[in-house]
């Protein structure tokens, strides 16, 4: 996105979640969860399978009933909404069961019909992008398209959420493409989004903040820049030690050196650089296979995920 919508407490909240819990029996599926969703915000929910954010956001949508907590959605408790909380979101599931005979506009009108002010059937049809198969029945649409279709059954309504699960789950690079920017021009209409996924770099390309799901509870939270520290991490720069040099020749401190591949880790890797490209250039050398990095979406992901597991193996040793 080229712009991204930032977290304002001051403004209004379409979601708030104050230390939800559900339990079955002895399983805790969620712990004593917390968090908000600003109005207009974009929030992708991450976490790996088992991790309870499915349960978290089945009950934002009013399918589970959590044991305890607070849940807000658009002003509703979820659970006791009724009709007037179910006009005002949308859900797009990872597949959507409609009539394969039916036609494009034929489906799109029929859900149209559920609503009591629904968008028009041309303009939820050109919004994502399915002008030129209007007329064409749903088994005859590619997966990209249907998934078009999907978020069309969820725009029809005109909500003020939507809530998209795992939006590009099977996709081919094109189709996923085409269908960030589909979720990216919501954001023009002004809409809440809350989607999960775990595509990394889906949740960097659409989200405004991430929210990380372990084992029930709230991990870490915020944006792709930022979150887990990674806006501070250190830089990685790497590069081949040149033909008839040894670690001591060089001009910097280096960590690792891995198949005649060196790698400094730093966090002042402007000045790193400016003295490794300088004592190359003196010397006439080459830095070849140069790269400069810092940790990835996923690399950050996968940390809080595993020091998360450590923490309850630890607790586990503890209490055994």
């Amino acid at each position: 996105m080229e712009q991204r919508v930032k977290h304002d407490r001051h403004r209004s909240p379409a979601i708030v979640v104050e230390r939800l819990n559900k339990s079955y029996g002895d399983v805790h599926a969620v712990r004593d969860v917390s968090f908000e969703v600003t109005a207009g915000e974009s929030v992708a929910v991450l976490g790996p399978n088992g991790a309870g954010k499915t349960t978290v956001i089945e009950i934002l949508e009013g399918f589970r009933e959590p044991t305890s907590g607070r849940v807000e959605v658009l002003g509703f408790e979820p659970m006791t909404g009724g009709t007037a909380f179910r006009e005002r979101i949308g859900i797009v599931l990872q597949t959507c069961a409609v009539d394969p005979y039916l036609t494009v506009r034929e489906v799109i009108e029929m859900h149209a019909g559920y609503y009591p002010h629904p968008r028009g059937t041309d303009e939820v049809i050109e919004l994502v992008g399915l002008v030129e198969k209007a007329r064409s029945r749903v088994n005859k649409l590619s997966g990209g398209q249907q998934r078009r279709l999907d978020v069309a059954l969820g725009l029809v309504g005109d909500p003020d959420l939507l809530f998209l699960d795992e939006p590009t789950t099977g996709f081919d690079p094109e189709a996923r493409r085409q269908s960030w920017q589909l979720i990216e021009d919501l954001g023009s209409l002004g809409k809440t989004v809350l989607l999960t996924t775990h595509y990394m770099d889906e949740a960097q390309h659409l989200a405004d903040r991430l929210i990380v799901v372990s084992r029930g509870e709230i991990v870490a939270e915020g944006s792709p820049e930022s979150i887990g520290g990674r806006s501070s991490a250190p830089t990685e720069i790497g590069f081949r030690i040149p033909d008839g040099c040894s670690v001591s020749d060089l001009p910097v401190i280096v960590d690792d050196v891995v198949a005649g591949v060196a790698r400094v880790r730093t966090l002042e890797a402007t000045a790193i650089l400016a003295r490794l490209t300088s004592w190359a250039a003196d010397r006439g050398e080459e830095l070849g296979g140069l790269t400069v990095s810092r940790p990835t979406l996923e690399d950050v992901y996968l940390e809080l995920i595993r020091e998360s597991d450590s923490v309850v193996a630890t607790a586990d040793e503890v209490l055994v």
